[in-house]
């Protein structure tokens, strides 16, 4: 059954019940969003509840007026995400000064099913991830998330002309990197459907 979306209004005003709406009908647009950013599914459910923390911490600043609020929710994914990413860096360097830890069981054997999703997945996300920032925020909104122009405009605070440019420079960017690199592609049993995944990302914009 389809229930109502909460209305800006309510949101604005702080309604807790709003807010459970709102939660139980992007918490999945968000998650899909930080997932293919981070790769990490764990990474991604930290990243849906302090989304929707700041969402309750900013709702006066939503604006009265406008449409769908998914773009205001993944606007404040993306910072989550560039907050978390820094963080995540320093994470990194920290670990690479300690001592290597012994190896852990090999339980690829139990993933067989899901190899082929992720190894996909993965190899656009290494394409993806070679873009600038900038870049990399309006292929995850406009081709990954689905929001046209406006919605990514909103989402990041720019305007659209600068959504349209900064997509049209990753695409072409894109195109050249799986051209280019066969590195990108995930395996060579796999590297038909990577490319062919990617090249179909890269054209949805």
């Amino acid at each position: 059954m389809d229930v109502d979306l909460p209305t800006r209004t309510q949101l604005r005003a702080g309604d807790r019940v709003a807010f459970g709406v709102l939660f139980d009908a992007f918490a999945g647009a968000v998650h899909r969003y930080a997932m293919r950013w981070t790769g990490d599914r764990s990474a991604a459910e930290d990243v849906v509840s302090l989304t929707f923390l700041e969402a309750w911490r900013l709702h006066e600043k939503l604006l009265p007026e406008g449409g769908s609020v998914l773009p205001w929710l993944l606007g404040i994914a993306t910072n989550v995400l560039r907050n978390t990413g820094r963080s995540a860096r320093r994470h990194r360097e920290a670990l690479l000064r300690m001592p290597v830890p012994p190896p852990e069981p090999d339980f690829a054997d139990e993933l067989v099913d899901r190899v082929h999703d992720a190894a996909r997945l993965a190899a656009a996300q290494r394409a993806v991830g070679r873009l600038r920032r900038a870049e990399r925020e309006v292929v995850l909104l406009c081709v990954w998330s689905g929001l046209d122009y406006a919605g990514a405009a909103e989402a990041l605070g720019v305007p659209v002309g600068t959504v349209r440019s900064r997509l049209s420079r990753a695409r072409e960017k894109l195109r050249k990197l799986v051209a280019a690199d066969p590195e990108l592609i995930p395996s060579r049993q796999t590297a038909t459907g990577g490319r062919a995944f990617a090249a179909r990302s890269i054209e949805k914009g």
